[in-house]
């Protein structure tokens, strides 16, 4: 790739994850304000701080050196003697601006989700389609073909490409009655799936899908993006529970740092410039879909039970919210400097990690 083209997918990653962080923060932002809690500053990356940008009542605005991310300071965010301030707010409140932030990066993937289907059209996702049937699988030798949808294996209802996933993998080395629909026609085919598929193929020998109708408007297209903005948390929560139980293959999985999402985006990039010269009017659907996957998983990770995080803070508030119990914050700030100092640990190893195995997708 040109260093040109380079450096500007570089710009490109940095303005989109800032964007990402910046919604992330005036999530925090706008629940705050709302139960009118001071903030302090609003940054814009993280500090050292570069410059002071302008100032809206008592709220600095600024731009900082580090540029993945942004943040936002509470008046009074660890100390509950500071009267207005984060710290002396209720429990209810300060859950509510806890999850401001994750709510808000659910919401605008929602948004950019809507968007891509406006363009793309909206996927089915109760249905399966067949897209693609490799030469000499079992698919082929049952007589499947692209555009036969999949309505049931062995009597069990296919309603999702999960589901479908799930039934074939519990049936490797099996025959399954597998009941298609083909136009009108309703079909039943027998195939068996494959314990040890070549590379590149999975045990039916089948690339599916969902079928596509066209969206006359981005509300009619937003319940879809809902839907599929609930699905993708659902799996990125249940995600560490099934790589345990060998549910998703550790070769499909992994956590990343900011460079192995670089790495991705990368990746992103280069397949939507092929599809935008093959199809002009599905300009950058791939990139937005991707930010959109993105900004939930920047939702879902800040919610898991980690110190530092949102997830860990609320659960550090749960005896306060069911028992009225509060925890002596000498210790809660303790316990969330301790887990920011492991993340930044964790963080250099996936780092490491992504240079030395780089993130390549299939």
């Amino acid at each position: 790739m040109p260093t040109g083209n380079v450096l500007l997918t570089i710009l490109e990653f940095i303005i989109a994850l800032g964007l990402l962080a910046f919604f992330h923060e005036l999530g925090h932002f706008l629940i705050a304000k709302l139960f009118k809690i001071e903030i302090l500053e609003f940054g814009f990356g993280f500090p050292p701080r570069i410059l002071k940008l302008f100032k809206i009542r008592e709220t600095q605005f600024s731009l900082n050196a580090i540029p993945f991310g942004a943040f936002v300071l509470p008046k009074g965010e660890n100390d509950p003697t500071i009267e207005g301030g984060m710290a002396a707010a209720k429990p209810g409140v300060r859950l509510a601006v806890l999850l401001g932030g994750p709510l808000m990066n659910l919401l605008i993937g929602a948004i950019l989700f809507a968007f891509v289907f406006m363009r793309t059209g909206l996927p089915d996702t109760t249905k399966v389609e067949i897209i693609e049937v490799a030469a000499d699988s079992p698919a082929a030798a049952a007589g499947i073909l692209p555009g036969d949808l999949v309505t049931a294996i062995n009597g069990q209802t296919v309603d999702s490409m999960t589901t479908l996933s799930a039934i074939v993998r519990e049936n490797l080395g099996t025959e399954v009655e597998i009941a298609l629909l083909r136009g009108e026609q309703a079909l039943t085919v027998r195939a068996t799936p494959r314990e040890n598929p070549p590379e590149g193929q999975g045990a039916l020998g089948i690339i599916m899908g969902n079928p596509i109708r066209p969206a006359a408007s981005f509300l009619q297209a937003l319940p879809l993006a809902g839907q599929q903005m609930l699905n993708l948390s659902r799996e990125l929560l249940t995600l560490p529970v099934r790589l345990i139980q060998g549910a998703v293959p550790r070769d499909q999985a992994r956590f990343v740092s900011p460079i192995g999402i670089y790495s991705i985006f990368q990746q992103v990039r280069d397949a939507d410039a092929e599809q935008t010269a093959a199809n002009p009017e599905n300009a950058n659907v791939t990139t937005f879909y991707f930010l959109g996957t993105l900004s939930i998983a920047l939702g879902v990770t800040n919610l898991l039970p980690i110190p530092a995080l949102d997830g860990g803070r609320i659960i550090l508030l749960l005896p306060e919210l069911l028992f009225r119990r509060r925890i002596n914050p000498k210790y809660e700030n303790m316990v969330n400097l301790l887990g920011f100092t492991a993340l930044l640990a964790l963080m250099f190893i996936l780092a490491i990690n992504d240079i030395v195995n780089p993130v390549v997708l299939p």
